[in-house]
């Protein structure tokens, strides 16, 4: 099975550190969103395709780790990597690192669901675009 993965920069600004001039850990699962949404549109599974589709996808678990501070004026990069589940659900997993020392900083996972944006109805089985979609990139 192909590994389906995105990286994306990201540079600390100041509105995102503390008086420490760290990272607010808040900050991270923003992070984690932008590796989704740089994930979305290299692979064409982007928040408007779903929406495009019939159904939303919100996120129902996240957990995120911390292994070492960011702080204002350092790069980092944040992975994401996509994990296959046989179940109507999207799982993704998150690494951030420092851009310029590769030290790891944050990992991280999440989970969505589909839910039919006109009802609101949580699907149990895998709506047939995300099943197209599986195919496409080799998934099943």
């Amino acid at each position: 099975m192909p590994i389906l993965s995105e990286k994306v920069a990201i540079n600390i600004r100041f509105s995102e550190v503390d008086s420490l001039l760290i990272v607010w850990h808040g900050h991270y699962l923003k992070y984690f969103e932008d590796a989704r949404e740089a994930f979305g549109r290299k692979y064409g599974l982007g928040y408007l395709e779903m929406y495009a589709q019939g159904f939303v996808t919100p996120i129902v678990n996240i957990h995120c780790e911390y292994k070492a501070p960011l702080a204002y004026g350092d790069e980092a990069i944040a992975e994401i990597t996509y994990r296959d589940s046989k179940a109507a659900k999207i799982e993704m997993e998150y690494k951030i690192t420092n851009a310029r020392t590769g030290a790891l900083l944050a990992t991280g996972y999440s989970t969505q669901v589909f839910l039919d944006r006109a009802k609101s109805e949580l699907q149990l089985i895998i709506p047939a675009f995300f099943a197209e979609w599986k195919e496409k990139w080799g998934i099943e």
